[in-house]
């Protein structure tokens, strides 16, 4: 493993990592002040990492100068920074470049189809900066494949977000600490199992907004008082399972509107145009959570 790979690795052990979204208006419009107060306050709330430009970002979407002002942004508020490569038309080994020009620690890759391996790759000889691979319920990655992404010098962990497989959560957990790699829960509605099944870190889109409630989770899980864990694990369930619900590529939207009922982001910047249309009704339920 190479040596920056392993320094980041260790830092990242026992973080949680926000999975940030990206607030913008209706027609997909970027405030830059909003972002940076936006990623100012999920720090403060909790999040000792940030993760931009990912899925719950919408950063396959965004044009390459809005990016760079995002990872800016959140480079500043000096906590590790992972920014979201692939997953879109534009190259992959060119966003990883980039994201070092202007600071970031990591990549996170996005599944892909074709060759995985070689994918990771191309991003880590273009940029040399650390890679979490991501093991993602969309484009589950086979045994094989990921042995191989694990066994790659500049792969410092694997982000696991497969939904409802529990075994193939385990059994990605399990093949990450035994490569030596971090094993970063992705699990929004199985954070609390993940975490009793060896993940060593949490990247999660529910952390986008009250992320103290999945702070409390990990705090709890690394004391000694079960029922503290037990009752924190409740809270967080109860969020993810208005938030992560299907449709669940509506979860973007369902995060915005829970960031804008707690003041996080103005409700003009509360939109994912990317994402599915929702029902009001849904709004209407995650404000009475924030009540």
């Amino acid at each position: 493993m190479d040596i920056a790979v392993r320094n980041l690795r260790d830092r990242l052990r026992g973080a949680l990592i926000a999975a940030a979204a990206t607030p913008m208006t209706a027609s997909g419009e970027v405030d830059l002040d909003v972002v940076a107060r936006y990623l100012a306050g999920l720090v403060a709330d909790g999040a000792t990492g940030l993760a931009v430009l990912a899925h719950t970002g919408r950063g396959p979407y965004l044009a390459p100068d809005v990016r760079a002002a995002v990872v800016e942004r959140a480079v500043a508020l000096g906590v590790p920074v992972l920014v979201g490569v692939g997953g879109g038309d534009e190259d992959p080994a060119a966003q990883a470049r980039a994201a070092a020009g202007l600071g970031a620690d990591g990549v996170l890759v996005f599944p892909s189809e074709g060759d995985r391996v070689a994918l990771h790759e191309d991003v880590w000889r273009a940029a040399r900066l650390p890679m979490i691979a991501f093991d993602l319920y969309t484009r589950p990655c086979p045994e094989g494949t990921l042995r191989e992404l694990l066994a790659h010098p500049g792969v410092a962990g694997l982000k696991t977000a497969l939904l409802s497989d529990a075994m193939g959560c385990q059994r990605a957990i399990a093949l990450a600490r035994q490569a030596g790699r971090l094993a970063i829960t992705g699990e929004d509605r199985m954070f609390g199992p993940s975490l009793l099944w060896g993940a060593q870190a949490a990247l999660v889109g529910i952390a986008a907004a009250s992320v103290g409630v999945t702070a409390a989770v990990l705090e709890a899980y690394e004391g000694a008082d079960l029922r503290a864990f037990e009752e924190a694990s409740w809270r967080l369930d109860r969020l993810a399972r208005v938030t992560f619900t299907e449709p669940m590529e509506g979860y973007v939207q369902r995060m915005l509107w829970l960031a804008a009922a707690e003041g996080r982001v103005p409700e003009t910047h509360a939109h994912d145009p990317y994402g599915p249309p929702l029902p009001e009704e849904e709004r209407s339920a995650l404000a009475a959570l924030t009540r």
